[in-house]
């Protein structure tokens, strides 16, 4: 994976204390260290020994790599907040940050006395970002990326999505999150209160498809002969030659006569175009694709 470029610090000078574990919480506070945020991260103590590498964040038992990944900069720190001595290191880390990022259910928030009313009465400049699985009454149910995505009609048949995509975009929406409460810090000198549902970065990422945009025989769900997935020689191809510029340049190296965009959803331009691409390897598509200015990419086997 390439280095990311280097992010304006936009956010030095601020401390985000952070005490969500696994997935959304640790990837939007990773982007946020790289904004510049001072980020500290409390976890439950690790329930096996130490000398395992595994801390308190389940993610570093079922992907340590993961873990490992999301980490670097950040100030990671054992703290067992059931206890008065961890309610202690609890509270100074609070007294010193501007925002405070959980993924508890709102009960347990509450059980460690971090429910917004009472956070708010005792740092009123601090600011919260709640990541929960559902909005309202919801919030305490069960879920996981999965049945988020589901629920929006983003799983279909019996593969597994290839990513995380609720769980990612909702790190990206906690992110924003935190960037609308230090604006707002700055207008009020007050902290606030954001909630970031998880199954709400589901549905967002699923507009298009309730749009009807990725509905199947639609041009972007499959209809269109330019907008493919195809198997050559050595693998596939992704093709994107969607608008008429680049389908009309797909359809002239194809040997096809470019009549009008409405050709592109006939049965026989896609027929023709899997033939000239499952006669051609990858290395050959790839030049094809920079001699006419198509967009595609290929995956080898």
């Amino acid at each position: 994976m390439a280095k990311p470029p280097k992010t304006p610090q936009t956010l030095q000078g601020v401390t985000i204390l952070s005490l969500s574990l696994n997935l959304p919480g640790p990837a939007a506070l990773l982007r946020l260290k790289r904004m510049g945020a001072n980020c500290v991260k409390l976890e439950p103590p690790a329930p096996v020994a130490a000398t395992t590498g595994i801390t308190g964040d389940p993610m570093s038992a079922y992907s340590h790599t993961a873990y490992e990944a999301l980490h670097p900069g950040i100030r990671v720190q054992a703290v067992d907040l059931k206890t008065e001595r961890g309610q202690k290191v609890l509270r100074r880390k609070l007294a010193k940050a501007d925002v405070l990022l959980t993924s508890f259910r709102p009960s347990a928030m509450k059980k460690l006395g971090l429910d917004w009313t009472s956070l708010h009465q005792h740092y009123p400049a601090l600011s919260l970002v709640a990541i929960v699985g559902a909005p309202g009454p919801r919030a305490e149910l069960p879920g996981h990326d999965l049945t988020y995505l589901a629920e929006n009609d983003l799983v279909t048949g019996l593969d597994l999505p290839a990513t995380l995509y609720a769980d990612m975009g909702g790190a990206l929406m906690a992110v924003e999150a935190v960037l609308q409460a230090m604006l707002l810090q700055q207008q009020t000198k007050q902290g606030h209160r954001f909630e970031v549902a998880l199954s709400e970065a589901a549905a967002h990422l699923a507009l298009p498809r309730h749009w009807g945009l990725t509905l199947p025989g639609t041009p972007i769900g499959g209809g269109h002969a330019g907008y493919q997935l195809y198997p050559c020689q050595d693998g596939r191809v992704a093709m994107a030659a969607l608008e008429p510029h680049f389908a009309k340049s797909l359809c002239a190296a194809a040997g096809l006569t470019w009549t009008t965009p409405a050709m592109m959803m006939a049965p026989s331009t896609r027929q023709a175009i899997a033939s000239f691409v499952a006669k051609r390897n990858c290395k050959a598509l790839e030049e094809l694709a920079l001699k006419h200015d198509i967009p595609l990419h290929t995956l080898p086997n």
